[in-house]
């Protein structure tokens, strides 16, 4: 099993498709990654060489911002919009959608679940 910046791959997706399990890749940096790394895109996990997923990780590690560092910096960029009291920080601060969605009806996923005046306690 090939493990990349903390992250265990699935051994039997092509590469290409597994390389977005890491957070901070998408499709496009995959296959961007892998051209760099001189990888086809369309081998399987499995197949891959110690060499290929050592030079796989070196890429990743040197150009990209991944899983812990990179949520750790979205977290702080929260914070600090919260701490300025700007329009997108007290959105965060309330919960409800901070890019323009209406919220009087819709932003369910963001509000939680429908409370009337009669809602029972589950």
């Amino acid at each position: 099993m090939a493990r990349l910046v903390g992250v265990d791959l699935p051994r039997k997706k092509q590469v290409r498709f597994a390389l977005p399990y890491i957070f901070g890749i998408g499709p496009n940096n995959a296959k961007t990654i892998l051209a760099k790394a001189n990888i086809d895109p369309t081998c399987r996990v499995e197949n891959l060489s110690e060499q290929e997923v050592a030079k796989l990780k070196d890429l990743i590690e040197a150009n990209y911002q991944v899983e812990g560092d990179l949520r750790r910096m979205e977290g702080l960029n929260i914070k600090r919009l919260i701490e300025i009291n700007s329009y997108r920080g007290t959105r965060h601060r309330r919960g409800l959608p901070c890019r323009g969605q209406r919220s009087r009806t819709n932003a369910r996923t963001r509000r939680g679940r429908r409370g009337g005046p009669m809602r029972k306690k589950a």
